[in-house]
């Protein structure tokens, strides 16, 4: 047993604060990583609102990270001291239906990502070192530690000469977004692509329908800095307001609408996804990435004319549609090429001791993505 430091809420609503904790060794197929650097997530803010409530608390957050192997138990991937990994929050065990059929972000063993215990037995890995109360892991993982335990399962080896400082964000929002674009938008050359909400997942969407060679890219947020960005990294147009994204798709499509609207706002509501409907054109689809209040049974504002007359689609996307184990080292691979802009989404780091001030800033707007740097 060794100790850490991790950020932790102790029950939702509530808000991060750094705590001493005692760690697990790890055991037979476990890895334990010395965390580098750890992506701010939206997805951690939702956990300490309550829009996303977890099975234990306290709970250690973060789940966008990437470190170093300073010790790991016997484990299929061949993981040793001193490797680079990034995890994968969600994790993949291989052989599920879903895995064998080349939906590894559908893997069984995410049923248990927010129990905050490890998905095969009842127990943590973490505990308060002042009196030893469990602490649950986000995704398993909790990337808001100095150094965690983490399954195997979660890694993916990466190569020694990229820099952790920011493949951690490869974890979840680069693949999120561009996923959500090119995966699960489809997006084709010359299509016309809308995208809602220019934060850490929304800006990736931009860089992922531009890859995938849309045509006109419309970036929708009301903060200036986030529309900046968002032309940067390859949206043809950025405007305040999805009425004025829409009448620009109409504009290209001779009055048809854009062939996908993917919708990453920061916190997803039923009018959000009306409006996207709005925007699309015959057979166009929308593509909800954005969370909000998991357990909210508001009715959507669509058409059952817009879904069965004009064949509209709207399709979830769970971490982009990705297989983590491929598209992780993939999405790296064309970083390194100078095709993928990672660098770049980096608005502020900060210390572990800066976590809630660091979501403070999200929300005030002041950043594309906020990075801990341990």
């Amino acid at each position: 047993m060794g100790y850490t430091r991790g950020a932790i809420v102790r029950s939702a609503p509530g808000k991060y604060e750094v705590v001493d904790l005692e760690l697990d060794d790890p055991r037979p197929s476990e890895i334990e990583v010395k965390m580098v650097a750890s992506g701010l997530c939206h997805s951690d803010d939702h956990i300490a609102t309550g829009d996303i409530p977890v099975g234990t608390y306290p709970f250690a957050g973060g789940h966008e990270g990437s470190g170093i192997v300073t010790r790991a138990g016997a484990n299929k991937k061949g993981l040793k001291e001193g490797d680079h990994v990034v995890f994968s929050f969600l994790p993949s065990c291989g052989h599920c239906r879903w895995c064998a059929s080349g939906m590894q972000n559908l893997c069984d063993l995410g049923a248990g990502l927010l129990a905050g215990t490890r998905w095969e037995e009842n127990s943590t890995r973490l505990r308060l070192a002042d009196d030893g109360t469990p602490v649950g892991q986000m995704c398993g993982i909790s990337t808001f530690c100095e150094t965690t335990v983490v399954s195997e399962d979660s890694c993916v080896k990466v190569p020694d000469d990229v820099p952790l400082e920011v493949a951690c964000l490869v974890g979840c929002g680069v693949g999120t977004g561009w996923g959500s674009a090119v995966n699960a938008g489809g997006v084709q050359p010359g299509h016309t692509t809308i995208v809602m909400g220019v934060g850490g997942i929304g800006i990736n969407a931009v860089q992922g329908a531009a890859h995938a060679g849309a045509g006109n890219i419309i970036a929708v947020d009301p903060v200036a800095l986030k529309r900046e960005k968002a032309q940067e990294l390859g949206a043809t147009h950025a405007v305040e307001t999805m009425e004025e994204a829409t009448e620009i798709a109409q504009q290209f499509t001779n009055g048809q609408g854009a062939d996908q609207t993917v919708v990453t706002v920061g916190v997803v509501k039923p009018e959000h996804i009306g409006q996207a409907m709005a925007s699309i054109r015959k057979a166009g689809t929308v593509v909800v990435t954005a969370l909000g209040d998991i357990n909210s049974t508001e009715a959507l504002p669509v058409s059952l004319a817009d879904v069965t007359l004009f064949q509209k689609r709207i399709q979830g996307a769970m971490f982009g549609m990705s297989n983590p184990n491929w598209d992780i080292l993939r999405q790296l691979d064309l970083y390194r090429s100078g095709a993928l802009k990672l660098d770049e989404l980096v608005t502020t780091t900060y210390s572990l001791d800066q976590v809630a001030t660091a979501y403070e800033d999200m929300h005030a707007g002041k950043n594309i993505r906020g990075v801990i740097r341990y």
